[in-house]
């Protein structure tokens, strides 16, 4: 009975260094493996994006119910490669997946949700692979202008999905979701043309949100765009993360900094 245990014991433990060196590690493999998961995300996506129009297809629920099994698998090897359980449960993304996941297993009751499913694209922009691959191809300077146009996309489709599965959701075809998307970026833009609005005290208070949300994440990408460039690096007496890129000392406390350098 001991030996059963043990060899359970040490299968789990082999299973957990595999996800963990796949999810964290630089190798090859491992970067490769992420993009296999990146890709998949970007397809997962495009689904969502097109519910509108292949919501009333055969194969929706299909399609539909295969995302939620394999979201369900990716959440149980996350939760196995976690440090502890209680990690697990505190990341953010995983209330996400959480929420997508109820989504995906029930359409019909849970539409309203739906577009907390674009939330997903925005973990790619917070993790590693994003920053790996604009290091090896020599735009790693662009990064915080990356993850500002993502919050912006993310935080568009967001806004559109609410509109539309609140507002438009009746309307035939691919309509209702288009007016939904030209409503959303007239209002994010504060362009306002005002042939499409939303009605009562929620799409008041929709609209308001939109705008000011919408023109904070405008101002975040005009000053990731041409504030100058920084490097991320930990100062080792105050902490401070972002210096010059050719910073010698530290600005807020004089420490001699050994900022890595790639070379020109």
């Amino acid at each position: 009975m001991k030996t059963f245990e043990s060899d359970d014991g040490s299968l789990q433990n082999s299973l957990r260094q595999v996800l963990r060196g796949l999810d964290r590690a630089d190798g090859r493999q491992a970067i490769a493996f992420r993009l296999v998961f990146a890709a998949i995300d970007v397809a997962i996506l495009a689904f969502f994006l097109l519910g509108p129009y292949l919501r009333s297809g055969p194969s929706y629920l299909i399609i539909d119910y295969a995302i939620a099994v394999w979201i369900a698998a990716e959440m149980v090897g996350r939760a196995v490669a976690a440090f502890s359980l209680r990690e697990w449960i505190r990341r953010p993304m995983t209330w996400i997946d959480f929420v997508v996941l109820a989504t995906l297993l029930l359409p019909d009751l849970l539409f309203n949700f739906a577009f907390l499913r674009i939330m997903r694209f925005w973990a790619i922009g917070t993790s590693p692979l994003l920053k790996d691959l604009l290091r090896k191809a020599g735009y790693l300077y662009l990064l915080d202008v990356v993850r500002a146009v993502i919050n912006l996309l993310v935080f568009l489709f967001m806004a559109t999905g609410f509109v539309y599965t609140s507002f438009f959701y009746n309307r035939e075809g691919s309509e209702g979701f288009v007016d939904a998307l030209y409503f959303t970026v007239a209002t994010v833009t504060t362009t306002g043309f005002g042939d499409i609005t939303l009605p009562g005290t929620l799409g008041k208070l929709t609209s308001v949100v939109t705008m000011i949300v919408g023109i904070s994440l405008f101002v975040r990408l005009a000053q990731a765009v041409v504030r100058p460039h920084k490097v991320t690096y930990s100062c080792h007496r105050c902490g401070l993360q972002r210096h010059d890129a050719d910073a010698v000392h530290c600005k807020a406390c004089g420490e001699v900094l050994n900022i890595p350098d790639e070379g020109s």
